[in-house]
């Protein structure tokens, strides 16, 4: 049973629920074509993270965000 776990930044820049649908489809059928897994045993995750909870270089992504 593949468990697949995707970790995305939330908040403004969080995916509808459209894309998160695409990226389970998505993901759950590369797993069948490329490794032959069963898609109904497949199992993917989307945690959506805050940006002050998620860091990159010593700072949190909304800080580097700014620094844009």
């Amino acid at each position: 049973m593949p468990y697949v776990n995707i970790k995305l930044t939330g908040g403004s820049e969080a995916p509808s629920t459209e894309q998160k649908a695409e990226l389970i489809a998505g993901v759950t059928e590369l797993l069948a074509r490329v490794l032959n897994k069963n898609p109904a045993t497949t199992v993917v995750v989307i945690d959506e993270i805050d940006m002050d909870n998620y860091g990159l270089g010593g700072k949190s992504i909304t800080e580097v965000r700014k620094g844009k």
